[in-house]
């Protein structure tokens, strides 16, 4: 795997560049420092499979920003929603910045995602440095993370992450890019989908769950078999936005969703560490967002996976690894295999 730099623009007075990472098989990864960004993810026929823009303008355009869909960045102090802002460690709740109405979603107001990265080449891998300080967003402590990237010559794009904080506090990082297998030549509706999951959050009014978990046996949320996204849409006109557990330890690396385009042919295999993920087809997304090209993405255009601890996991009792103590050291790691 080779790993190639160019300057990419400038954010708060800091240089962003653009890594482009490139294996054995013609497989392209392009990733920024700006939020840990994939940019794009080009297969060697020359298709992106990914939502990005070709220009870092294009992350602070008033569209991208009015709609807000978090196109393949770094998720961090802590994924998906936390409700009311707070989070309680010890005897102590800590009130976190809100940005999704009464909620706090994704690392607040200005997240991972938002920020400048160090960055630089660690033999075979893309290496993302950042210090959050104590109370940023709210959260308490210190947090040191490390981010990996690599592009293997198996066709596998993998994150692996590392952190450790100088006071407990709430983490949860993943990747946020929405793939497409088709290459956007049209929506994702007929993707084939497998979710390795018996399980899933029960979310409340205002989109966090509470605790409560709903076996997906008999209903339309069950994918333990591969069949069409657009399945789902019968019961949930909004599609997918649901947290699958997985029924393995946390740690354990292991295959839990694979996706396939018929029409195409084209593949991916997720495998992580984590104890589930945010199933997502993106309801959200604004129509007039597009790559610089003319790719067009929007609603139900591309899909998410986001493999994380449990969304609002502080405040569930017995939610896998949402704390970290200092002195210990949180880990997880994710990787995307693409078949064509």
């Amino acid at each position: 795997m080779s790993i190639t730099t160019q300057p990419f623009g400038t954010v708060d007075g800091r240089d962003v560049d653009l890594f482009t990472l490139k294996n054995a098989n013609g497989m392209v990864a392009r990733i920024t420092n700006y939020g840990g960004i994939v940019t794009s993810l080009v297969l060697p026929d020359g298709t992106d499979i990914v939502c990005g823009f070709d220009t870092l303008a294009g992350y602070f355009s008033e569209a991208y920003k009015a709609n807000s869909p978090y196109f393949g960045c770094i998720v961090g102090r802590y994924a998906a929603r936390v409700k009311d802002g707070k989070i309680k460690v010890g005897d102590q709740v800590h009130t976190l910045a809100c940005n999704a109405g009464p909620n706090h979603i994704h690392g607040g107001v200005k997240g991972f995602d938002k920020c400048v990265w160090d960055a630089g080449i660690a033999g075979d891998a893309l290496r993302l440095a950042l210090t959050s300080p104590d109370g940023d967003e709210g959260y308490p402590g210190e947090l040191k993370v490390v981010v990996l990237f690599r592009l293997t010559d198996a066709n596998e794009l993998v994150m692996e992450a590392s952190a450790t904080t100088s006071k407990t506090t709430a983490v949860s990082l993943t990747n946020h890019t929405y793939f497409n297998l088709n290459g956007f030549t049209g929506k994702i509706l007929a993707h084939e989908a497998m979710i390795d999951s018996a399980e899933f959050l029960v979310a409340d009014d205002t989109g966090v769950p509470l605790g409560e978990k709903a076996a997906v046996e008999g209903s339309v949320l069950d994918y333990r078999k591969a069949r069409p996204i657009g399945d789902v849409f019968g019961e949930y006109p909004q599609g997918f936005e649901h947290f699958y557990c997985f029924g393995k330890p946390l740690g354990a690396f292991a295959k839990v969703a694979a996706f396939k385009d018929p029409e195409s042919g084209r593949t991916m295999e997720v495998s992580t560490t984590e104890p589930g993920m945010l199933m997502y087809s993106g309801f959200y997304t604004a129509d007039n967002l597009m790559r610089e090209s003319g790719a067009q993405f929007g609603q139900f255009r591309a899909f998410c996976c986001e493999a994380s601890r449990y969304p609002n996991g502080p405040n569930i009792a017995g939610s896998p690894g949402s704390l970290l103590r200092p002195g210990e050291q949180y880990t997880m790691k994710t990787a995307y295999k693409i078949g064509w």
